[in-house]
């Protein structure tokens, strides 16, 4: 069995801080879980444009106001405590805060601690995900 704090992740290597976000990552790649859980702050006003093309992700809102939008189409979601949004198809997408958002987010293949967005807003790929890896082209 794994237990672990969000408190006991502060300030640790599982405490990873970048533009606009910071992700304290509550299980990786290492735990063998299939999947990595995330306890996510968007700072307000942060609009930070994402694409992941070697994961899939699904966030949960707990706290805060902000809109998710689809880049493909352009249509926008309003997202608030109680949403819940799931990149299925590798959505290239932008997420805006109005006020700080904390963010419940998952991801398949899980990823292993310190990855931050590169230059296209996607993480990159895990040496033993081929499968989504393809799925995203």
């Amino acid at each position: 069995m794994i237990v672990r704090t969000l408190k006991g992740t502060l300030g640790s290597e599982r405490e990873v801080v970048s533009k606009g976000w910071t992700s304290r990552r509550l299980l990786l790649k290492s735990e063998g879980m299939g999947f990595s859980l995330h306890d996510t702050l968007i700072e307000a006003g942060a609009q930070l444009p994402m694409h992941y093309r070697n994961h899939l992700e699904a966030v949960y809102c707990i706290e805060g106001e902000g809109e998710v939008e689809t880049t493909a189409d352009g249509i926008r979601h309003q997202i608030k405590p109680g949403t819940v949004y799931a990149l299925d198809q590798h959505d290239e997408h932008i997420l805006r805060a109005r006020t700080q958002m904390r963010m419940v987010c998952v991801f398949n293949p899980p990823v292993s601690g310190q990855e931050v967005h590169d230059a296209d807003g996607a993480y990159p790929a895990s040496d033993d995900t081929p499968a989504v890896a393809a799925a995203a082209s």
